[in-house]
């Protein structure tokens, strides 16, 4: 099945009554067990599974009306060129729901975190954008259904439709309908994570672009899918047993391994800076010293910080995060 095929068959028994609006909100999620690579590029099938924990409030908020004429993208109090990468993403989407040729959509979506920079932002801006449409139609669809939808937008918009620690399955499906994410059990009030913004800018090469050019050139990816398969299972036991130690350390080494990987694709893709590298030096500084501290990367230059809440004070004094999360709030 192609994308349309996928959403029509979850949507086409649930009720199709559009209201006046639909209007939801996802959380970004940073992966601990990195999905890297695609079976199947065309409906964003991962060759393994990956965990991800999800950073609300961090995150999109979107609305979406019915409209006349042409689709409109309004990001961040900005109206979005028709022509522009990000526009042309959301309509080919929107494609997939579209009742007829005539309908259009008019979007407004407002995001709390730099857009292509390695955090996330098109995995929670997907994300509400499938739950925005389940609101408009009426569908009322299960979460799983959801994370199916949203994954057809953006692969790690799978994960964005929970909150907490969240596994995505690779599935075996060639149409991937058992390919979907879900929130893990578990709950983990004393786990934090910060961001360390290194920068905003949009990145260079899309991660997009890097996945599939390191899946098709990197020799180290060989080993990637059997890494990844017992990482996550390492990275399940020490969450079900809270022990700090044992998620940041594979997380920090999964992160890392990732990154070889795209080293040694050619081209090679390099997202870090100087400042990445002064960062990763200074966390393990502060390990060697004692702390429980350790970091994760997704396709950017930017840090993000796993640790216990008893080393928040020493996190907001070495490093000014953008922001200290607390991914299991009251």
């Amino acid at each position: 099945m192609n994308k349309r095929e996928i959403a029509q068959t979850i949507t086409a028994s649930r009720k199709s009554d559009p209201g006046t609006e639909g209007i939801a909100f996802a959380p970004i999620n940073i992966a601990l067990c990195k999905y890297w690579g695609k079976r199947d590029e065309l409906i964003n099938l991962p060759v393994t599974s990956s965990l991800s924990i999800s950073l609300r409030p961090l995150g999109t908020k979107t609305t979406v009306r019915i409209a006349k004429g042409v689709d409109r993208l309004v990001l961040n109090d900005r109206e979005m060129p028709q022509e522009c990468q990000t526009s042309q993403r959301v309509t080919e989407y929107l494609d997939l729901f579209r009742p007829d040729p005539h309908t259009a959509f008019h979007i407004e979506s407002v995001t709390n975190v730099p857009i292509a920079a390695g955090l996330a932002s098109s995995a929670s801006g997907f994300a509400a954008l499938a739950l925005a449409l389940d609101k408009l139609f009426g569908w009322e669809l299960d979460s799983l259904s959801l994370s199916i939808l949203a994954r057809l937008g953006s692969g790690s918009a799978s994960r964005s439709v929970f909150d907490g620690f969240v596994e995505w399955h690779a599935g075996e499906d060639p149409n991937g309908m058992d390919c979907y994410a879900e929130r893990l059990p578990c709950e983990w009030p004393e786990f934090r994570v910060a961001l360390v913004e290194i920068s905003s800018e949009q990145k260079r090469v899309s991660s997009r672009t890097a996945m599939a050019r390191t899946v098709r050139t990197s020799k180290l990816y060989q080993g990637w899918p059997a890494r990844a398969c017992a990482d996550l299972e390492e990275l399940k036991a020490g969450i079900t047993e809270r022990d700090i130690v044992r998620v940041g350390s594979v997380a920090e080494s999964n992160a890392l391994a990732m990154h070889a990987t795209m080293l040694d694709s050619r081209p090679a893709v390099l997202y870090w800076k100087p400042e990445t590298i002064k960062a990763i030096e200074k966390i393990w500084a502060i390990r060697e010293a004692g702390s429980t501290l350790y970091f994760t990367m997704d396709a950017g230059p930017n840090i993000k910080l796993l640790f216990d809440e008893r080393d928040s004070t020493l996190v907001e004094d070495e490093f000014a995060p953008r922001s200290i999360i607390t991914p299991f709030f009251a």
